[in-house]
């Protein structure tokens, strides 16, 4: 493992942490204590397997250490929204209501829903990160879609603006 490798993967262990912990200060955190057990157990990373997946894995397991016995995690802060939504309010009150139902779904289908749709990530790779079978993945992947279209149905929504494309779909083929 070198440095450049490391540094390649720094933009989706953020956008992950960031997700998980919806927090700025506490995914930054998050990074950096996942970098620092990388540090500490790089002998454990095995030349030529995925390191993507090792990161992640570290990183995961660290929140689930870190929020174990919490019951709620908390929403992103209005900087974060802003960020993300840029300066359409409406893009702004969409994002809003995508992290408060993302935020409203069981950890473990947040996780596999975050994995595999902001992070792209193959089923099996996801399998690996959350150490459950790849059948487990798909199933909460399925319960996770279809509880988000619900919330979203049910989320106070603004209507879109003339011209405005829909949202784009939470979906990912494999």
């Amino acid at each position: 493992m070198n440095r450049a490798q490391v540094v390649e993967q720094l933009p989706g262990l953020r956008r992950y942490a960031r997700a998980l912990t919806g927090n700025a200060w506490a995914a930054d955190d998050l990074v950096q204590d996942t970098l620092e057990r990388a540090c500490r157990k790089w002998l454990l990373w095995r030349s030529g397997s995925d390191l993507r997946a090792w990161l992640f894995t570290l990183m995961h397991n660290l929140y689930l250490n870190q929020r174990r016995g919490l019951l709620e995690v908390q929403a992103l802060d209005d900087q974060a929204l802003a960020t993300l939504a840029g300066t359409d309010d409406a893009a702004a009150d969409m994002a809003m209501d995508l992290d408060r139902c993302l935020q409203r779904l069981p950890a473990e289908q947040r996780a596999v829903l975050l994995l595999v749709t902001l992070e792209d990530m193959a089923y099996a790779d996801v399998a690996r990160v959350l150490d459950i079978p790849v059948g487990t993945v798909m199933s909460r992947l399925s319960r996770a879609r279809s509880r988000m279209r619900e919330l979203m149905e049910t989320a106070p929504a603004q209507a879109p603006a003339a011209g405005a494309a829909p949202p784009a779909p939470l979906r990912r083929m494999k």
